[in-house]
Protein backbone atom coordinates (compact mmCIF):
# COMPACT_ATOMS: atom_id res chain seq x y z
CA UNK A 1 0.00 0.00 0.00
CA UNK A 2 1.15 3.55 -0.76
CA UNK A 3 -0.31 7.01 -0.64
CA UNK A 4 -0.69 8.40 -4.15
CA UNK A 5 -1.89 12.01 -3.93
CA UNK A 6 -3.06 14.74 -1.62
CA UNK A 7 -5.79 17.26 -2.38
CA UNK A 8 -5.89 19.97 0.29
CA UNK A 9 -9.23 21.54 1.13
CA UNK A 10 -9.22 25.28 1.71
CA UNK A 11 -12.03 27.62 2.73
CA UNK A 12 -13.61 30.05 0.28
CA UNK A 13 -16.09 32.82 0.95
CA UNK A 14 -17.33 33.25 -2.61
CA UNK A 15 -17.12 30.45 -5.16
CA UNK A 16 -17.26 32.79 -8.17
CA UNK A 17 -14.38 34.96 -6.93
CA UNK A 18 -12.23 31.97 -5.94
CA UNK A 19 -12.89 30.21 -9.24
CA UNK A 20 -12.06 33.33 -11.26
CA UNK A 21 -8.79 33.93 -9.37
CA UNK A 22 -7.48 30.39 -9.77
CA UNK A 23 -8.63 29.98 -13.38
CA UNK A 24 -7.65 33.37 -14.77
CA UNK A 25 -4.80 34.53 -12.53
CA UNK A 26 -3.04 31.26 -11.64
CA UNK A 27 -3.86 29.13 -14.70
CA UNK A 28 -5.78 26.33 -12.98
CA UNK A 29 -8.64 24.48 -14.66
CA UNK A 30 -11.75 22.74 -13.39
CA UNK A 31 -11.31 19.10 -12.34
CA UNK A 32 -14.77 18.16 -13.48
CA UNK A 33 -17.66 19.61 -15.41
CA UNK A 34 -19.99 18.95 -12.49
CA UNK A 35 -20.85 22.00 -10.42
CA UNK A 36 -21.26 21.16 -6.75
CA UNK A 37 -23.02 23.63 -4.50
CA UNK A 38 -20.60 25.07 -1.97
CA UNK A 39 -17.63 23.05 -3.29
CA UNK A 40 -14.98 23.67 -5.95
CA UNK A 41 -12.26 21.39 -7.33
CA UNK A 42 -9.41 22.85 -9.39
CA UNK A 43 -6.23 21.41 -10.90
CA UNK A 44 -3.00 22.49 -12.48
CA UNK A 45 -0.50 20.01 -13.84
CA UNK A 46 -0.23 17.24 -11.20
CA UNK A 47 -1.94 18.98 -8.29
CA UNK A 48 -5.50 19.56 -7.18
CA UNK A 49 -6.87 21.98 -4.64
CA UNK A 50 -10.41 21.66 -3.33
CA UNK A 51 -12.40 24.46 -1.73
CA UNK A 52 -15.35 24.37 0.64
CA UNK A 53 -17.73 27.25 1.16
CA UNK A 54 -17.28 29.22 4.38
CA UNK A 55 -19.06 32.52 3.74
CA UNK A 56 -18.59 33.82 7.28
CA UNK A 57 -14.81 33.38 7.21
CA UNK A 58 -13.01 36.55 8.34
CA UNK A 59 -9.99 36.61 5.96
CA UNK A 60 -7.73 38.00 8.68
CA UNK A 61 -8.46 34.87 10.74
CA UNK A 62 -7.83 32.36 7.96
CA UNK A 63 -4.79 30.16 8.48
CA UNK A 64 -5.25 28.00 5.37
CA UNK A 65 -1.85 27.18 3.86
CA UNK A 66 -0.51 24.96 1.12
CA UNK A 67 3.10 24.35 0.07
CA UNK A 68 3.38 23.50 -3.65
CA UNK A 69 6.57 22.24 -5.24
CA UNK A 70 7.48 23.20 -8.81
CA UNK A 71 10.23 22.21 -11.22
CA UNK A 72 10.69 25.78 -12.57
CA UNK A 73 10.13 28.36 -9.85
CA UNK A 74 11.56 31.24 -11.89
CA UNK A 75 9.14 30.66 -14.75
CA UNK A 76 6.18 30.31 -12.38
CA UNK A 77 7.15 33.47 -10.49
CA UNK A 78 7.48 35.46 -13.72
CA UNK A 79 4.18 34.14 -15.08
CA UNK A 80 2.39 35.23 -11.90
CA UNK A 81 4.00 38.68 -12.03
CA UNK A 82 3.04 39.05 -15.71
CA UNK A 83 -0.54 38.11 -14.78
CA UNK A 84 -0.58 40.78 -12.02
CA UNK A 85 -0.73 38.25 -9.19
CA UNK A 86 0.30 40.07 -6.04
CA UNK A 87 3.31 38.47 -4.35
CA UNK A 88 2.99 38.41 -0.55
CA UNK A 89 5.03 41.29 0.95
CA UNK A 90 6.94 38.79 3.11
CA UNK A 91 7.06 36.16 0.38
CA UNK A 92 9.33 37.47 -2.35
CA UNK A 93 11.27 34.87 -4.32
CA UNK A 94 14.41 34.02 -2.36
CA UNK A 95 16.53 31.18 -1.05
CA UNK A 96 15.40 30.24 2.43
CA UNK A 97 17.73 29.02 5.21
CA UNK A 98 16.38 25.47 4.69
CA UNK A 99 17.73 25.39 1.13
CA UNK A 100 14.57 26.04 -0.87
CA UNK A 101 13.81 28.86 -3.32
CA UNK A 102 10.34 30.02 -2.43
CA UNK A 103 7.73 32.71 -2.90
CA UNK A 104 4.20 33.13 -1.53
CA UNK A 105 0.88 34.64 -2.51
CA UNK A 106 -2.49 35.07 -0.83
CA UNK A 107 -5.69 34.09 -2.59
CA UNK A 108 -8.88 36.18 -2.23
CA UNK A 109 -9.69 34.42 1.08
CA UNK A 110 -6.18 34.84 2.54
CA UNK A 111 -5.19 31.21 1.98
CA UNK A 112 -1.39 31.28 1.81
CA UNK A 113 0.08 29.48 -1.20
CA UNK A 114 3.84 28.98 -1.01
CA UNK A 115 5.67 27.70 -4.07
CA UNK A 116 9.08 26.10 -3.68
CA UNK A 117 11.91 24.33 -5.46
CA UNK A 118 15.34 23.05 -4.52
CA UNK A 119 17.87 25.90 -4.50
Amino acid sequence: MKLTAIHPKLPMRNKTITKDFYLHKLGFSLCDTADYEGYLMLKKDDIEIHFFEFQELPPEENYGMVYIRTDDIDCLYESFKENNVEIHPNGKLEIKPWGQREFSILDPDSNLLTFGADA
